[in-house]
């Protein structure tokens, strides 16, 4: 069994990533322990935050009280409600948490069923619970639960090749082909974003830049798609990779579709009225694009900025790692818009603010050079790192995908290849000529 902990400031975000999921009947509420009871035995977001509020209200001056813990078996192992109960019950007591308020969400969305426990670390008395060891104490804590409760073990090598995913790439490693592969192929998965530039600001994440390349064939105009590394300052630091090498579901007819896809699915994604109202706050109270950035990072926010060569913002995107929505500023509201963001730090400029170096990076694109402000991805990845990520294949599938992520069928990418070919052929004519 592998657990994850992650701590963070967001209580209202992850209820209602957990909750959601009861919402649309993928997951349901399997205990709950101190929490304020209702009538009927049904919860919504609000009546479970109140369980916490005395807890918080109690110590504000720890920055991450919020505990996201979640507890994946093996996907071979069949694990009953009551069993998960009683796993949970047990990794609460045993980690120094049994007697705080906490609920228990059982997530069905994906064939690899598991638990997710949100919970607070500070006690009744203001007091922040001692994490110390912690990352240790739960692995030993999954050891003896997997052999308390007939739980098959995950194994090394399963860990590690599940860390490769979500990873950001590291261009001075031999293994380019598949690193990026572990990280493209399963973004669509868990994320939704509806443009080209929402997406890459996505990859930027990840070192990873995507680029569309157009030309004919037999008369009519076509599109595919090619991938670099970057580096960490953010120039391409590779040869570009064909989108055919991983797959038809990272290509540009696929993504196309994901786009539309998303475009409904984001007009009623409950997530958007937080995100804006986080974004708005941090502008009221950030003193710089530094602190700006920091105070939606602890909210689970990622924020890229993207310049031009003589520094204007012409581009800034946000990613709630909380709800896997990526946003164009823009899609707020003109307040939100690359304009008014650089109207807003050029004035905080004259007033002797400094960008920062280490936090602007340079990203080379075909024509154009871009100041591209990014970060690091959030640490509510981790949550992914554990055993089977996969959003619609289970454990045995996502190793084998995993141990060669560059197999692909020749007949799913043939329109791609066949397009690629094309337009080798027809650079050769222009020589020629």
């Amino acid at each position: 069994m592998i657990a994850n902990i992650d701590h963070g400031a967001n209580l209202f975000g992850v209820l209602s990533y957990n909750h959601l999921k009861v919402e649309k009947e993928k997951g349901k509420i399997l205990f709950t322990n101190k929490m304020i009871e209702t009538p009927d035995g049904n919860y919504s977001v609000q009546q479970l935050a109140r369980s916490f509020e005395p807890y918080l209200v109690a110590n504000n001056k720890t920055e991450k009280p919020v505990l996201h813990i979640s507890l994946n078996p093996n996907p071979q192992d069949k694990v009953s409600d009551e069993k998960f109960r009683s796993i949970a019950q047990d990794y609460m007591e045993q980690m120094g948490y049994g007697n705080q308020p906490y609920v228990v969400f059982k997530h069905t969305d994906i064939d690899r069923t598991h638990i997710h426990i949100v919970s607070v670390c500070i006690d009744e008395q203001g007091r922040k619970i001692s994490d110390s060891f912690e990352k240790r104490r739960s692995v030993n804590l999954s050891r003896e639960l997997e052999i308390k409760y007939g739980l098959l073990p995950i194994t090394e090598k399963e860990q590690q090749q599940n860390k490769m995913i979500f990873s950001p790439v590291d261009f001075t490693q031999g293994n380019l082909k598949y690193q990026i592969a572990s990280v493209i192929r399963h973004l669509p998965n868990y994320y939704k974003f509806q443009s080209m530039g929402e997406y890459n600001a996505l990859l930027s994440l990840f070192n990873i830049s995507a680029e569309v390349i157009k030309g004919e064939l037999h008369g009519t105009e076509r599109h595919g798609l090619v991938y670099f590394a970057l580096s960490k300052e953010g120039d391409k630091s590779s040869n570009p990779l064909k989108a055919s090498l991983f797959g038809k579901s990272v290509g540009y007819v696929s993504l196309q579709k994901h786009f539309e896809h998303n475009k409904e699915l984001l007009k009623q994604e409950p997530a958007t009225a937080l995100v804006k109202n986080l974004i708005e706050r941090a502008m009221h109270t950030a003193k710089d694009e530094i602190n700006f950035k920091k105070q939606l990072q602890q909210q689970a926010i990622n924020t890229i900025v993207r310049r031009n060569e003589t520094g204007r913002i012409y581009g800034i995107t946000f990613v709630d790692q909380t709800s896997k929505t990526v946003w164009n500023g823009s899609r707020f509201g003109k307040e939100f818009s690359a304009n008014a963001f650089n109207d807003w730090l050029s004035h905080e400029k004259k007033q002797n603010f400094k960008t920062g170096e280490q936090s602007v990076i340079v990203i080379k694109q075909q024509k154009t050079n871009v100041n591209q402000t990014s970060e690091m991805p959030h640490h509510l990845f981790e949550f992914l790192y554990g055993a089977g990520n996969s959003h619609q294949q289970d454990e045995s599938n996502l190793l084998e995908s995993l141990a060669d992520p560059l197999l692909t069928s020749p007949e799913e990418n043939y329109d791609e290849l066949l397009f690629e070919n094309q337009m080798k052929k027809g650079k050769k004519r222009k020589k020629k000529q």
